[in-house]
């Protein structure tokens, strides 16, 4: 029986954690440096079990930065957008300007993953990003812009959490 009741699996590994690394959850911000290929590494606990098989889908966030799901979020958009009839032109023209820019890719075995020229001119990343956690999904933006975005305090971001009823 584990520190919390979580039984462990024959590696020793913390069963309740080995489901969380099938499923990650995005928090934290973390530093990166474009490699010599343009590839950003995803950071190690971002990574799950068979992520090297999956799509990722990049799109560019009006703020200035990507926003990247992970690949349950991709397949619940799948099938949100398969409820879009190919009848519906105002449906299927928002579907072309939304995905137009966006890329999907996968990530290799050590966790890089290549994003399009479009998307990291979008961002203005040339040498240095950031990672930055939403949860479900995660950001990446240019060092330097991030660097001079202006968080909320916390006061501010713990009355929005209870406003949502977390």
């Amino acid at each position: 029986m584990g520190r919390y009741g979580a039984k462990f699996n024959q590696n020793g590994t913390n069963r309740a954690m080995a489901i969380l690394r099938e499923k990650s959850i995005y928090v934290g911000e973390y530093e990166h440096t474009l490699d010599g290929k343009g590839r950003i590494t995803i950071p190690a606990k971002w990574r799950f079990k068979g992520d090297d098989r999956e799509v990722y889908l990049a799109m560019p966030n009006p703020g200035g930065y990507l926003t990247v799901y992970p690949p349950r979020m991709v397949d619940r958009l799948e099938g949100s957008i398969s409820e879009i009839g190919m009848a519906d032109e105002d449906g299927q023209e928002l579907l072309m300007d939304l995905f137009a820019k966006a890329d999907v890719f996968g990530c290799d075995k050590q966790g890089r993953i290549n994003l399009t020229e479009g998307l990291l001119a979008h961002a203005g990343i040339k040498k240095e990003a950031v990672l930055v956690g939403n949860f479900s999904s995660f950001s990446i933006w240019d060092a330097q812009l991030y660097g001079k975005r202006e968080p909320r305090d916390l006061r501010t971001l713990h009355k929005t959490i209870q406003s949502l009823k977390v």
